[in-house]
């Protein structure tokens, strides 16, 4: 059983940033893929960003690189996603989400291979 919870959503004028949390709890220990996916009404979820739990290997899409940072904290069984230079183009409902795993790679960025979801955090940039 895995359970997420997202955090940090809010509205923002462009150019501002945003740090979004997730916290999870899982039944099963062992390495996992972290992943933030976000979602408009008019556009299918795509990823964001993923960390591999291990050993904090990460994997970005182009459209966010050199301005989102994803990163983990295992202590306290929390990753974030800290979003700068914000655009209109990043207003979106973002999710956390999570897969267990045994190595890293490109699969990571398939919303496909994510079975456990968190709720959704809405980001608006205007």
């Amino acid at each position: 059983h895995v359970q997420l919870v997202e955090s940090g959503g809010g509205s923002v004028q462009a150019g501002e940033s945003l740090r979004l949390s997730c916290k999870i709890s899982v039944d099963t220990p062992g390495d996992y893929s972290l992943a933030w996916f976000r979602q408009t009404p008019a556009k299918e979820r795509e990823a964001v960003a993923t960390i591999f739990s291990a050993d904090g290997r990460t994997s970005y899409v182009d459209s966010v690189k050199d301005r989102f940072t994803i990163s983990k904290d295992n202590a306290k069984s929390e990753w974030f996603l800290q979003m700068n230079s914000l655009g209109p183009e990043d207003t979106a409902k973002y999710y956390c989400s999570t897969e267990r795993c045994s190595y890293f790679g490109t699969w990571s960025l398939l919303t496909g291979s994510y079975t456990n979801w968190g709720q959704g955090t809405q980001v608006t940039v205007s």
